[in-house]
């Protein structure tokens, strides 16, 4: 046996003894320095046709739209709310920001300030001990006609030849700011872009090439920080389009990273699944993502709880926002008034997407704080359906495997959970042997 083989083993021995403290167990902040209606918020009293955070501003007026932004950046996530995060095993924060906020677009009607919660939210998360993603979510033009980019409908982004070179420049004032040594103990990634689609008028090839040059113009405007992870998203196609990526801009493992957002409520294809179909899709995710990860850090960027889902008084489960029997619920009904039955199987779901997103993965942003019914993360962890602490499970090795980390129980009370079976608790779908190698591959590139 050759002596590198013998230290490569011996490497990955003491790899499969190290519990995965690295992890991400993150909650996205939406809704707060990007408006999102669905989201609600008082604010939207103010101009209650407005759509996004561009017609709010258009309908209000520059003065009028800042002060009432102003009190909605002081009220909608604050201190205390980066407390309670923290206090649920919360290890991350993804905030998104919008250009118009880091340099000012007199062309638009806009209005800046956000930047300076940013800040507040960055000195609220570094003594909290939370770290956080710093997510260009709106860009010069719209890079997919969403409400999140700041204003929906048309997509100009790649159309108008002055918007990528307007979108690196803001990137490289952030990175300057943000890559500060006074920063490095809490701004954890810039993420270049949230969400550009990668259907017309986009063409996928010409945001490809923007990563490539805004990872070069990034990492050179870096200032003391020059390590700082920069975060692709990926453009709504397979993760394998993006592998050669790290070998292409010449990073080593972790300086850039993947992100995917994973959904399974805005499809005909998700919307006709039970609750064990939501369960068995959220499973399947575990073989591109370990596939990603192998090659650069891999995170669900975004993710929630909703479905569209129905529970029977007997467990069973049927695809659907509706229904008239007798103890019989819906995720769409209010989530404070779900029974034991529907808040065990959201919880499945929640916790089969958990052990995908840390054993095939690098971590995860759940999407959001705050938010209507299974869009809550704060609610969920009030109500139960999100595990207290992030790492207990009531349904372990739905994915076949289990995850075993530093700060979770040996779920010896497993048997004790809601109303909802599950069917595996005692299942062969559980692979003891088997979880370090899921938790620690990917990451032998930061040894």
């Amino acid at each position: 046996m050759k002596f590198s083989t013998i230290i490569s083993a011996t490497v990955i021995l003491l790899l499969r003894q190290v519990l995965a403290d690295d992890t991400i167990r993150g909650v996205n902040v939406g809704g707060w320095l990007i408006l999102e209606q669905w989201l609600g918020g008082d604010i939207w009293n103010d101009a209650p046709d407005a759509s996004d955070e561009y017609t709010f501003c258009q309908t209000l007026g520059q003065e009028s739209a800042l002060s009432a932004l102003q009190n909605h950046w002081s009220t909608w996530f604050t201190e205390d709310t980066v407390k309670e995060l923290a206090s649920y095993g919360v290890n991350a924060l993804r905030i998104p920001i919008g250009y118009w906020s880091v340099i000012a677009d007199q062309s638009q009607p806009y209005v800046m300030g956000a930047i300076d919660y940013l800040d507040l939210a960055l000195g609220w998360a570094e003594n909290a001990g939370i770290k956080v993603w710093i997510d260009l979510h709106g860009i010069p033009g719209s890079q997919n006609g969403f409400d999140n980019s700041g204003h929906a409908g048309s997509v100009e982004w790649q159309t108008n030849s002055d918007n990528i070179p307007s979108t690196v420049k803001v990137l490289q004032a952030l990175a300057e700011k943000y890559s500060d040594s006074k920063y490095s103990d809490v701004v954890a990634a810039i993420e270049l872009i949230n969400e550009p689609i990668s259907w017309a008028p986009n063409d996928v090839s010409v945001t490809r090439q923007f990563y490539i040059d805004a990872y070069a113009a990034v990492r050179e405007a870096m200032t003391d920080n020059k390590d700082l992870p920069i975060i692709m998203h990926d453009s709504f196609v397979e993760l394998s389009y993006w592998s050669d990526m790290p070998s292409t801009v010449g990073s080593s493992y972790g300086q850039l990273g993947l992100d995917t957002h994973i959904y399974q409520v805005f499809t005909d294809e998700f919307n006709s699944l039970d609750g064990k179909g939501h369960i068995s899709a959220a499973c399947d995710y575990q073989y591109s993502l370990q596939t990603s990860n192998d090659i650069l850090p891999t995170y669900a960027g975004e993710w929630s709880a909703a479905a569209e889902i129905c529970v029977y008084s007997d467990g069973t489960s049927a695809p659907g926002t509706s229904c008239s029997q007798d103890g019989c619920q819906c995720t769409t009904d209010d989530s404070a008034n779900w029974n034991d039955n529907l808040k065990g199987l959201v919880r499945a779901f929640v916790e089969a997407q958990m052990d995908v997103f840390e054993g095939n993965g690098t971590g995860y942003f759940f999407w959001s704080h705050t938010g209507p019914g299974a869009w809550n993360f704060i609610n969920g962890v009030q109500q139960g359906w999100i595990p207290q602490p992030l790492t207990d499970r009531q349904y372990p090795g739905q994915c076949g495997f289990e995850l075993k980390n530093g700060d979770s129980d040996d779920n010896d009370d497993n048997d004790d959970h809601d109303g909802y079976d599950d069917g595996h608790s005692n299942s062969t779908w559980h692979h003891d042997g088997d979880y370090h190698r899921r938790v620690r591959r990917g990451r032998l590139g930061r040894i």
